[in-house]
């Protein structure tokens, strides 16, 4: 049958490079084997121009392959799966890139275009460690290459193809017609919770982080097969950037998270947050005996170690996100292409080898044997790597739960409160590393004088003393919700995060002379020490505003959600159209909502004006229909930014009837007793209450509250129960509204005319739009952007150790003694 309108070349070009670079990578793998095997300077060098050339060609084949699927998706092919599944027509310029990264064979793609990229940089630079090197490499561009040819072996499919046919996919009695395309108006689309400006630069960032761990691990796997050692220098600087590259990206998805997910934060220890922290974790603690080895010639056996597991830590975090196995519980896995075994099979071929490799060699690798000098650098900073890496031991355990149940038919079930079940955990290893991290700059290699070390240690501990005691005294750290021990563990890791920050500044200008090039690493921990600083201040601080004091039940939330946003109904607040608000320190207003034609999502005005000092703004949240089969909105939250802190917003429900709302309140002057008319019926007020004790969750202890006890009679019949009032607090008054929303009714005790006679003042509005209202939920998060500076100071401390480290290689050999 020939198909009208279909565009069958894109996908052909598709499939002959995903062929073409399977195959150059293979040869290259095999090139470079013969390479490094070779003992003939000249045939040695003829292999390795073979190598190169199928290096070329498998790069040239990845790029194209990535040129063709953006065209594909870029022009709407929905003859393609891959572009029906994961785009559509509305979809805006800025986010077609991220139709990549949705799916896993594009992530695939994106994870071989890093190899590609980093490979050329090994070849310019890794001079006589070319051939180990890329062997390792090209061989890993031959797995991910498998992963996307998807192609039959037998009865066995290898890999997914992003560029098959929907029709050959999909089962539909419109295929059975030549004209089916013009059936098909528009793709799925790309997933709600990725259209955000994140989800189009933290996977890219995020990728060249995994992909980069290749370098030391292939550089430890080549110096364990030539029983040479010297590999510790050159692979220095690539641990550092690895490390620099991929925590950014991790908190590049904190970001993300905290700026498109309505759990409220930017970490909810989420099993694929998870996984792709660990191996950071890991290659941290390589880096640091990778440092003790480079200058002492102890701890090369836990670098080897460290390297080889950081890699196969990040295959481990692939094979847990994109097998499936934590599509429940997860918002960030991707969903099971049937493509475990082989997802699987990539992780072992690297893993278990290395290790076969590592035991085998292992007592050839050097080790010093002396008695610990606790006086020396290099002592405490294996303490700190081991830390890191039980920490990230403690932290797969947890995650890999889902894996554990599968395998030995266990029903393991997570934690009622996650969180906590992590946090009481890394709480103590924060409280370590951040004392660590002070303490061990100030010590020299192999051997420091208690009289120096105290010299140059009391000035930065009196200061950390002093600051952190000033936070805990003065901050109102009260985090009680998990008892008192686990607050003492939060006011010591704040002691032990301010300590990293103040000891590494003051090591900057106390011993360096404030020569910043060459203090990447004390950089580096001041960033650190200032990320614990922002986690703990604005997670143990962080405030709920919207305490539901107007007495009405928030509304429920969208169906279809995979977590309850609105979480505790008692920390939602219900706005109605145009009606102020008390919500403690703010009178917020719903004002009106717009739908945005450009990326369909609806914007809520909603103004906060503040009842003491002026400070008066407007926030706009928004939500957007969920695709992808699921129902109801995705809610987008949106922030008030301050420099100590963030207003945090996200709607949790909304309710809206499209009437324009031109009521006021009109107000009537009534006693106990008497009985007034509105619209649909009638009002009688009751009686007048001081304190009443039912409605103790609306009005302060230093507070004293009058509610109206008003019965609502409708025309049919049905009675309903209304209790506007006020709160008084020395000569400030506070309202305090009520609503009968099914009478479209806003009640509102304005004031007492006449003690002795109880005569009151009440106002009434009936209004059209009643119905038009929101649910939402505000955080106040403190100091949060000290986290979000830790990071970029983090990051400028990696790039100047890179920078300081590729100039000491260009010096001369390594000084181990």
């Amino acid at each position: 049958m020939n198909y009208i309108g279909e565009h069958l070349l894109p996908g052909q070009i598709g499939h002959f490079f995903a062929i073409l670079s399977l195959v150059a990578s293979l040869v290259a793998t095999l090139a470079y084997v013969k390479a490094f095997r070779e003992k003939s300077p000249a045939d040695k060098q003829s292999w390795l121009k073979m190598a190169r050339i199928s290096f070329l060609i498998e790069t040239v084949s990845v790029v194209t392959l990535f040129a063709t699927l953006y065209y594909i998706i870029s022009h709407h092919q929905f003859e393609y799966k891959y572009a029906y599944t994961h785009s559509d027509k509305g979809l805006q310029v800025q986010y077609l890139l991220a139709c990549f990264w949705e799916g896993q064979e594009g992530s695939f793609m994106l994870w071989s275009f890093w190899h590609c990229v980093l490979g050329w940089i090994l070849i310019w630079k890794s001079k006589d460690w070319e051939a180990g090197v890329m062997m390792v490499v090209s061989f890993a561009q031959f797995c991910l290459a498998t992963m996307i040819i998807g192609i039959y072996f037998f009865d066995y499919k290898v890999g997914s193809s992003p560029f098959v046919l929907l029709r050959n996919e999909m089962q539909a009695p419109i295929f059975s017609r030549p004209e089916y395309l013009s059936f098909i108006k528009d793709g799925t689309g790309l997933n709600t919770l990725l259209q955000n400006y994140w989800m189009v630069i933290h996977p890219p960032v995020l990728f060249m982080g995994f992909a980069s761990t290749i370098v030391p691990f292939a550089y430890a796997i080549t110096g364990l097969f030539r029983k040479n050692h010297d590999w510790i220098k050159p692979a220095l600087p690539w641990a550092s950037f690895s490390a620099a590259v991929l925590g950014t990206g991790v908190m590049m998805g904190a970001a993300w998270a905290y700026e498109s997910l309505s759990f409220g934060g930017y970490w909810a220890w989420d099993p694929v947050e998870n996984a792709s922290l660990v191996p950071w974790l890991v290659l941290v603690a390589g880096l640091h005996t990778n440092l003790i080895y480079r200058n002492t010639g102890y701890s090369l056996r836990p670098t080897y170690f460290f390297y080889i597991m950081s890699f196969s830590l990040v295959l481990y975090s692939t094979f847990l996100t994109r097998s499936g196995i934590l599509g429940d519980t997860s918002v960030h896995a991707f969903t099971d292409l049937g493509m475990n075994v082989q997802l699987l099979l990539f992780l072992l071929i690297f893993l278990v080898p290395s290790l076969v490799l590592y035991i085998v060699r292992y007592r050839s690798i050097p080790s010093i044997t002396k008695e610990e000098n606790t006086y020396s650098r290099e002592f405490w900073m294996f303490i700190g790597s081991l830390v890191l890496f039980l920490a990230g031991i403690v932290i797969s355990a947890k995650t890999s739960t889902p894996v554990i149940n599968k395998l030995f038919g266990t029903k393991i079930a997570p934690p009622e409160d996650p969180e906590f079940a992590y946090n009481q955990i890394q709480i103590f290893v924060a409280i370590v590393i951040g004392i660590l991290t002070a303490i061990t700059q100030y010590l020299k290699y192999k051997d420091t004088t208690k009289a120096y070390f105290g010299k140059k240690i009391w000035i930065p501990t009196l200061l950390s003393v002093a600051i952190s005691l000033s936070i805990s005294l003065f901050g109102n750290v009260n985090y009680h919700s998990k008892g008192a021990g686990f607050l003492f563990a939060i006011h010591m890791a704040i002691f032990a995060a301010v300590y990293s920050v103040v000891a590494n500044a003051s090591y900057i200008w106390l011993v360096m002379n404030g020569k910043i090039r060459a203090a990447g690493a004390s950089v580096a921990h001041v960033g650190f020490g200032l990320v614990l600083v922002g986690i703990l201040i604005s997670s143990s601080k962080k405030t709920v505003l919207s305490w539901n004091t107007t007495g009405v039940t928030p509304l429920r939330a969208e169906p279809g959600a995979r977590n309850n946003p609105a979480g505790n109904p008692a920390e939602n607040i219900t706005l109605f159209k145009a009606v102020p608000t008390d919500m403690g320190r703010y009178m917020v207003t719903y004002e009106k909502d717009t739908l945005n034609e450009a990326d369909r999502k609806r914007y809520f005005v909603i103004d906060f004006k503040a009842k003491k000092g002026g400070d008066d703004f407007k926030l706009y949240p928004d939500v957007i229909k969920q695709n992808k089969g699921g129902e109801g909105f995705s809610a987008n939250p949106a922030a008030k930014h301050y420099w100590y802190k963030d207003i945090f917003v996200y709607i949790t429900s909304f309710q809206e009837n499209n009437h324009e709302d031109t009521t006021t309140f009109r107000n009537h002057e009534i006693q106990a007793g008497d009985t007034m008319f509105y619209g649909n019926g009638l009002m009688i007020l009751n009686k007048v209450s001081v304190n009443p004790a039912d409605k103790h969750d609306k009005y302060g202890k230093d507070e004293t509250a009058l509610f109206l006890d008003m019965t609502v009679v409708a025309k049919d019949g049905r009675r309903y129960a209304a209790n506007p009032g006020i709160a008084l607090k020395g000569m400030e008054i506070r309202n305090i509204t009520d609503t009968v929303a099914s009478q479209s009714l806003v009640l509102k005790f304005n004031k007492v005319i006449d003690q002795k006679t109880g005569k009151l003042e009440i106002g009434v509005k009936e209004s059209s739009s009643i119905t038009d209202l929101i649910t939402l939920k505000v955080y106040e998060f403190p100091m949060i952007n000290i986290l979000w500076l830790g990071v970029v100071i983090m990051a400028i401390g990696f790039i100047l150790s890179i920078i300081q480290r590729l100039r000491l290689n260009d010096r001369g050999p390594l000084r181990v003694s």
